[in-house]
């Protein structure tokens, strides 16, 4: 009788061991697979849903030009017109927005150009009240190629001071760099905001799409550029472009949102 019992006690104790192997494995793979999903599919995981129009400055804030228009020399290339800044804006006009960077990256969409009107000018001044300050200027040679570029500026020559509003100009010209009739531009404003601790809380749990929290926080510019980046290194990513697609439809520019980014011009280098 002692010896069944014995045997029914480690028959127990054997049934017990291996049922929370079991469990102990297959908690693992559990864990694994939640792992796994959340490299892969890290903004899913996010609790994310879809880019929302940014919050517009109330009456007053400065307004630029986001879409270039027509020009005033009809021997300029009528596709100079659809150059257009990808900022956020209502039509035609552009509006102040915001960056958490010292040096942030300016992005634009420009048409497929013949080699007469490959002659860029990139201009930063910083507004304090009435003054206007020339912080960067420098001519650049666009490829030609249509799509979307960007434009990230020097440090230490060019750094934005926090809370300070700065006017950025984008230049295209068709014939002498300089000429106002062989010139089609857009402009618009960014402020630096000073990273908050809640921010940057956000962003270190978002990594390597921070766009999200950038995106959520209404901080443009490091939202565009952060999925920019990741959209021109993954190319083939369906994630990434249609984020890429909503972020730009979410300001109305869904007309260019499908367009390759073609170039990035680092003037640090």
């Amino acid at each position: 009788m002692i010896r069944k019992k014995l045997l029914i006690q480690r028959i127990q104790e054997t049934c017990t061991i291996s049922l929370l192997i079991i469990s102990a494995t297959s908690h693992l793979q559990s864990v694994q697979a939640q792992l796994t999903n959340s490299i892969q599919n890290p903004v899913k995981n996010s609790h994310f849903q879809s880019f929302q129009q940014p919050t517009l400055p109330r009456n007053g804030a400065p307004t630029g030009r986001r879409k270039a228009g027509a020009g005033r020399n009809p021997e300029c290339p009528k596709s100079l017109a659809s150059l257009t800044a990808l900022v956020p804006g209502d039509g035609g006009k552009s509006v102040l927005a915001s960056t958490v960077a010292e040096n942030p990256t300016f992005w634009f969409y420009v048409p497929e150009l013949p080699e007469t009107a490959r002659s860029a000018e990139f201009v930063l001044q910083m507004q304090d009240g009435q003054d206007v300050q020339n912080v960067y200027r420098t001519p650049l040679t666009l490829s030609g190629k249509r799509g979307i570029i960007s434009i990230t500026p020097p440090q230490p020559q060019y750094s934005l001071k926090a809370n300070k509003k700065y006017h950025w100009y984008f230049h295209i010209y068709c014939g002498d760099v300089g000429q106002t009739s062989d010139n089609f531009y857009v402009d618009g404003f960014v402020q630096r905001q000073v990273l908050t601790q809640a921010l940057d809380s956000q962003l270190k749990t978002a990594k390597p799409r921070e766009y999200i929290a950038y995106s959520a926080n209404n901080i443009w510019y490091d939202a565009l550029t952060n999925l920019g980046q990741l959209r021109h290194a993954n190319s083939q990513n369906a994630t990434l472009n249609k984020d890429w697609v909503d972020l730009l439809s979410a300001v109305g520019l869904q007309d260019i949102a499908k367009e390759p980014i073609v170039q990035h011009y680092n003037l640090e280098n």
